[in-house]
């Protein structure tokens, strides 16, 4: 179980869980618009595997029996994301304050 970021297609930039794979494709899913019962065929080429996931946000094998349990998951992980991106242009405002 691996989250995953769209890189390309209408759906670029959304988070997904992978539930399957072959040798092309992967088989993701949000659950709200991509369900377990109806998962979405992804390329390859056009996903990006998360690798760097917070102590707080686990991918465990019980959340993959219920859709609601993935929805939340990926809130969280993209609610991480937000706060990681203010404090990071938080610190770059402060550092640009310093030089001048």
């Amino acid at each position: 179980m691996n989250l995953a970021k769209a890189k390309a297609g209408h759906d670029k930039n959304h988070y997904y869980l992978i539930i399957g794979e072959d040798e092309e494709y992967v088989y993701v899913v949000n659950g709200t618009t991509r369900s377990l019962a109806k998962p979405k065929k992804k390329n390859k080429k056009h996903i990006q595997l998360i690798k760097r996931i917070p102590e707080h946000i686990r991918v465990s094998e019980e959340i993959m029996n219920h859709d609601a349990e993935i929805a939340k998951l990926i809130r969280q992980y993209e609610q991480y994301v937000a706060e990681s991106q203010k404090t990071d242009q938080k610190q770059e405002e402060q550092k640009c304050q310093k030089q001048m």
